[in-house]
């Protein structure tokens, strides 16, 4: 089950099963049980770039959860993450959370920076 709160978008980022369990596989290793933020911030090759890191809620933010782990997203970046995909992708070249963003124009090379 995924909650959403404290607002209600009709298009909030959605997290798929593999990031949650990725989450979870980082928390049981850490024992800190912390949540993973997903941030947009001015700059980069693009334009903007995806701040991904472990975090605390805070009071504002919205917060997509299943199976106990938590996603984070802040008021001011939510606009920009409407309809994204947050997963976890390992390939040859390394494993990293990845965001599909249907509101990004266009991206750089390596996928943490884009433009509207």
């Amino acid at each position: 089950m995924i909650r959403v709160f404290p607002m209600d978008l009709a298009l909030p980022p959605k997290v798929t099963p593999r990031a949650f369990t990725r989450l979870a596989e980082i928390n049981a290793a850490s024992g800190e049980g912390k949540a993973l933020r997903v941030a947009v911030e001015g700059g980069g090759c693009s334009g903007f770039l995806y701040d991904i890191r472990l975090d605390d809620p805070a009071p504002d933010d919205l917060v997509l959860e299943a199976d106990g782990q938590k996603v984070l997203v802040d008021p001011v970046s939510l606009p920009f993450l409407q309809n994204a995909v947050i997963d976890f992708s390992e390939e040859l070249i390394g494993a990293r959370f990845v965001i599909d963003n249907p509101n990004a124009t266009s991206s750089c090379g390596c996928g943490t920076s884009f433009s509207l």
